[in-house]
């Protein structure tokens, strides 16, 4: 079925020729014909199926067909990465009429957005910390009809950002139409969707946090202390052109980036550390393939649509499962295969029994025949510094003696000793 059976503005279609888009996916398939009879539309779908143009083709055809300044749309995103991308898709989809849009974001410069909103724009895309700093500032009001988007929505809930969602909604009184797009839906976000949607039209695509189509998944049981070498093996006898790899901290995320750095790979890093400037040049440079390997903490997990991730690895097990079915919703995009692995560790088999209920399947375990899975763990030093604790070869040692004839310890005189505060 060809866009132009979606019943959208030749303009729009134009543009889906322009940026290779062949036919809708399902989602766009169902979400866009209710969005363009102004129902509000509740989504539901996996990760990577299209839902940015799902909701912005609907809200660019709208705006097409009214005159300049009559209505706002708003775009709520959760992470910057995310609405950076979302801005970059509806530039391109816009691409051959009017409507003009802004990104809204932290990291950036006030100034320019300021300018941007107070000439007069159609499409306000915004992360919810940077669009309540200009709130109140007063450089964006809703009092035109506004359509309001919120996308990656339960996202938005595990990153704390609801509470900001709410007074949001709160502020826009004349909100002509809401449209709501999850990859999951936990009941916080379905209780709120029933409080800001009217009769809503709902899109459900496929199981509810179900894996993507075409990705190969494995586990790979291994002890904690041997994940790191277990992952430069793989990355050295394994054909893995673009490898995501996650990690659960930004200091693991750090350091693994430098051992496979000093390996030869050309790696980047994505974790809340990295400067806004480092982020877009790691972004960037993955997208274009200077980078073999990101090293990244779950700030990726949403957001970052990169076409040739060939491999997802995660070096732990996340406790939430639908983590696990984002991270790896990072590749076999846009009809493409690719492989997952997790790393499993036998503290972590339990979380990892959760995951694998939630996406209905017994992953395969691989144990590989060349890697060495014997080596013990580091001892750790002993409480005075001085090297092994008891497991670490001090057997044999006398501990220390107090000397002959030495009677009990006096206590200090006042005012000797350890300085009060001192330490």
């Amino acid at each position: 079925m060809p866009f132009k059976s979606l019943g959208l503005d030749a303009h729009l279609v134009k543009a889906t020729r322009d940026l290779g888009y062949t036919e809708p996916t399902p989602v766009q398939a169902e979400a866009i014909p209710a969005a363009l009879t102004g129902r509000d539309v509740i989504a539901t779908a996996q990760t990577g199926t299209g839902k940015t143009a799902a909701f912005l083709l609907p809200v660019l055809h709208r705006m097409i067909n009214r005159p300049r300044g009559a209505a706002l749309a708003l775009v709520i995103s959760p992470t910057r990465e995310l609405a950076e991308q979302i801005e970059s898709v509806c530039r391109g989809l816009s691409q051959h009429t009017p409507v003009r849009s802004v990104l809204v974001v932290g990291g950036r410069p006030m100034g320019p957005q300021d300018r941007a909103l107070r000439a007069g724009v159609d499409i306000v895309i915004a992360t919810p910390g940077r669009l309540m700093d200009h709130m109140q500032q007063g450089t964006v009001r809703f009092d035109r009809p506004t359509t309001l988007i919120l996308d990656e929505a339960d996202s938005m809930l595990d990153m704390g950002f609801l509470p900001d969602v709410r007074r949001i909604i709160a502020r826009i009184p004349n909100r002509e139409q809401t449209l709501l797009f999850s990859a999951t839906m936990p009941p916080v976000i379905a209780k709120l969707a029933s409080e800001i949607l009217r009769n809503p039209a709902t899109v459900q695509i496929g199981r509810r946090a179900a894996t993507a189509v075409g990705i190969t998944q494995a586990a790979y049981p291994v002890p904690e202390h041997l994940k790191t070498s277990l992952l430069r093996h793989m990355l050295r006898n394994t054909e893995m052109p673009s490898v995501l790899v996650f990690c659960r901290t930004k200091h693991s995320a750090r350091r693994i980036a430098r051992i496979v750095g000093a390996d030869g790979f050309a790696v980047a890093e994505l974790h809340s550390n990295r400067t806004p400037a480092q982020r877009t040049k790691a972004m960037e440079g993955f997208r274009r393939g200077e980078f073999r390997v990101m090293v990244a903490t779950n700030i990726a997990a949403r957001g970052l649509d990169v076409d040739h991730i060939t491999h997802v690895i995660s070096l732990d097990v996340p406790t939430v499962p639908e983590d696990y079915v984002h991270r790896i919703g990072r590749t076999a995009r846009a009809g493409a295969d690719g492989d997952a692995f997790i790393m499993v560790s036998p503290a972590e088999e339990g979380a990892f029994s959760r995951i694998e209920r939630q996406v209905g399947q017994r992953l395969p375990r691989i144990t590989l025949p060349d890697f060495d899975y014997s080596s013990t763990p580091p001892r750790p030093p002993s409480p005075n510094g001085r090297g092994p604790g008891p497991a670490g070869g001090s057997q044999g040692r006398r501990p220390a003696q107090p000397p002959r004839n030495a009677g009990p310890a006096k206590p200090p005189r006042p005012g000797r000793g350890t300085k009060p505060g001192f330490r």
